[in-house]
C-alpha cells in the first residue's frame, strides 16, 4: 500500500497539557489524567505494565476459548475411535459429511461476522455471546441418535464458532504493535495444540459468561483500563503504523470490505490460508492416524499429548523470534517444510517409532499457520475497516482447505495414507510458493514507500499524520519521522 493509499483515521481529539517529568510509581497510574502517561519518564514504565494487563487478561481468555472451539469441532474425531459409526449407523461417505458440513456455515459467516464486530463498541459482547451458543449447540450434539440429527447439529455448530478465531486475531491487532502481534497470535493457537480430544458444551457455556468479563472491548471504551492507560493504548499504535487506528466516519463496514478486495495481498494470503490449512488437515484425523499405530483407544489419545505439548512450545518460541527479528516469512515456511519431511518418513516406513516420531515433526507445521492472519494484519495495517474484513476473507476462504481435508483421509488408503499426504505435500509447497510471491510484493511495496518519502506531503496524507501528532501529543515533524519509519514486515 502506498502513502497515498493509506486511509484516514481519526480518534477522538484530545489535547495533552505540557507536564514536567514526574516519577509517579506504578500503582498510582489510574489515578493520573488523560495523557500524563505519555510524559517520557513514565512512558516506558506505563506501556510495560498496559502490556502486561493485557496478558494477563486478554491472552489467557482467548486461549482458553479456542481451546475449548477446538474442541467443541473436533471431538466427533475422538468419538470416532469409540464407535460413533457403529452407533449411529454412519457409512463412511456419511462420516466425512458430517466432518465437512460444519464448513458450510463456517466458511462464510467469517467475513460477515468481522465486519460486524468492526462496527460494534462491546465486541466482547459479541464474543461471550457466540462462545454462549456454540456451547449450547456443542451439548446437543451430544443427545443425537441418527444421521439426521447430528448433521443439522453441526451445520448449527458453525455459525457462531465462526465469529471466533478471526475475531480474535482482528481484536489482538487492536491492542498489539507489529513486533507484538506475532507471539500473541502463537499464544492464542496455543490453545488449540493444548486442546484434548474430550469437550463439554456445558464448560464452555460457563467460558462464554465470563467472557463478558474479562475480555477487553477497544482500546478508547474499555471499562477496567484508566483514561491515561486507554490513551497509552491508542497512542501506541499510532506511533507503530504513523497513522492512529481508528476508522473515520466515512469508512464503513462495507466501505472496508471494498478496500479489502482491491488490496491483491488479500487474495493471495487467503490461497496460503488455505493450502496450508489443507495441508495440515492431518489434525483432523489425528487419533484415527494415530490408531494405525496398533495400541488402544486410551493410548492412542494419550498418544496425542507429547507431540501437541512440544509443538506448542515451538509455536510460541518460533513467533517469539519472528518478533524479535521483525522477519514473517522464513517464519511460516520452514515449519510447513518440517511437516513435508514428516509425510515422507510417514510414507516411507512401518515402524512404530518411526512414524510416531513423524507425528512431531508433523504438528511443528502449525508453527507457521499461527502466523499467518498475523502477517496479514502487518501487511494490511490501516485503517481497521480493511483489516477486519481482510482478515474474515483470508480465514474464511482459508477454512475451505479444511472442507476439502475432510475427504482426502479416507479410511482405505490407511494405515500408510500415502495418497492423503501427497496432497498434504503439493499444497504446503503450494502454499510456500505463493508466501514467496507476497514477500516479493512487500519489498517492492517497502522501496516504494522509501521513494514516495522524498517527495512532499500534501493534502489528505499530510492531514492523517497531523492527526496522529494531535493524538500522541508530539510535534507535526516527530510523527513525520515516526511516519516515514513505517514498512511492511518481511
Amino acid at each position: 500500500m502506498s502513502l497515498d493509499d493509506k486511509s484516514q483515521a481519526a480518534v477522538e481529539r484530545l489535547e495533552v497539557t505540557p507536564s514536567p517529568p514526574l516519577a509517579v510509581p506504578e500503582y498510582c497510574h489510574e489515578a493520573l489524567s488523560d495523557g500524563q502517561l505519555l510524559v517520557h519518564d513514565i512512558r516506558p514504565a506505563a506501556e510495560r505494565r498496559l502490556v502486561r494487563k493485557l496478558d494477563m487478561r486478554l491472552l489467557p481468555t482467548i486461549v482458553l476459548i479456542y481451546a475449548m472451539n477446538y474442541i467443541d469441532r473436533a471431538s466427533i474425531t475422538s468419538a470416532r475411535l469409540q464407535g460413533l459409526p457403529e452407533d449411529l449407523g454412519l457409512s463412511d461417505i456419511q462420516y466425512d459429511t458430517i466432518l465437512a458440513i460444519l464448513y458450510v456455515t463456517y466458511v462464510p459467516t467469517q467475513l460477515p461476522s468481522n465486519m460486524i464486530l468492526n462496527r460494534i463498541p462491546r465486541p466482547s459482547y459479541y464474543i461471550a455471546l457466540c462462545v454462549f451458543l456454540w456451547g449450547t449447540i456443542s451439548a446437543l450434539t451430544g443427545v443425537t441418535r441418527n444421521y439426521t440429527s447430528i448433521l443439522v447439529t453441526r451445520l448449527c455448530l458453525g455459525i457462531p464458532e465462526a465469529a471466533f478465531y478471526p475475531g480474535a486475531i482482528y481484536l489482538l491487532s487492536r491492542w498489539y504493535t507489529r513486533k507484538e502481534l506475532a507471539l500473541r497470535c502463537a499464544i492464542l493457537y496455543a490453545g488449540f495444540l493444548f486442546a484434548t480430544a474430550f469437550g463439554s458444551g456445558a464448560v464452555t457455556i460457563a467460558i462464554g459468561l465470563l467472557t463478558l468479563y474479562l475480555l477487553p472491548d477497544y482500546p478508547h471504551n474499555t471499562r477496567w483500563l484508566s483514561p491515561a492507560e486507554r490513551r497509552l493504548a491508542q497512542v501506541r499504535l499510532a506511533e507503530d503504523a504513523g497513522e492512529a487506528d481508528e476508522d473515520v466516519a466515512t469508512e464503513t463496514a462495507f466501505n472496508g470490505l471494498v478496500m479489502a478486495l482491491k488490496d491483491k495481498k488479500v487474495y493471495l494470503f487467503a490461497v496460503v490460508s488455505c493450502s496450508q490449512l489443507l495441508g495440515l488437515s492431518f489434525s483432523s484425523f489425528l487419533p484415527t492416524i494415530l490408531g494405525t499405530l496398533g495400541y488402544g483407544t486410551t493410548v492412542t489419545l494419550l498418544l496425542m499429548a507429547p507431540p501437541a505439548l512440544l509443538a506448542a512450545a515451538i509455536c510460541i518460541m518460533s513467533a517469539w523470534h519472528a518478533d524479535r527479528t521483525g522477519e514473517r516469512y522464513l517464519h511460516l515456511c520452514v515449519p510447513w517444510w518440517g511437516t513435508i519431511i514428516a509425510y515422507v518418513i510417514w510414507t516411507s516406513t512401518m515402524s512404530v517409532g518411526g512414524r510416531y516420531s513423524a507425528v512431531f515433526l508433523m504438528l511443528d507445521g502449525f508453527s507457521g499457520c499461527a502466523l499467518t492472519l498475523a502477517w496479514l494484519s502487518n501487511a494490511v495495517p490501516r485503517p481497521p475497516a480493511k483489516r477486519s474484513a481482510a482478515i474474515g476473507i483470508v480465514n474464511g476462504f482459508g477454512n475451505i482447505g479444511a472442507l476439502m481435508g475432510s475427504f482426502i483421509w479416507k479410511s482405505t488408503w490407511g494405515p500408510g495414507y500415502r495418497p492423503s499426504m501427497i496432497i498434504c505435500m503439493a499444497s504446503l509447497a503450494l502454499a510456500t510458493v505463493v508466501a514467496s510471491i507476497i514477500r516479493c510484493i512487500l519489498v517492492q511495496q517497502n522501496k516504494d514507500l522509501e521513494r514516495e518519502e522524498q517527495n512532499a506531503l500534501t493534502g489528505a496524507q499530510r492531514d492523517r499524520i497531523a492527526e496522529a501528532a494531535r493524538l500522541e501529543g508530539i510535534t507535526f515533524e516527530e510523527a513525520l519521522r515516526r511516519q516515514q519509519g513505517f514498512r511492511y514486515l518481511l
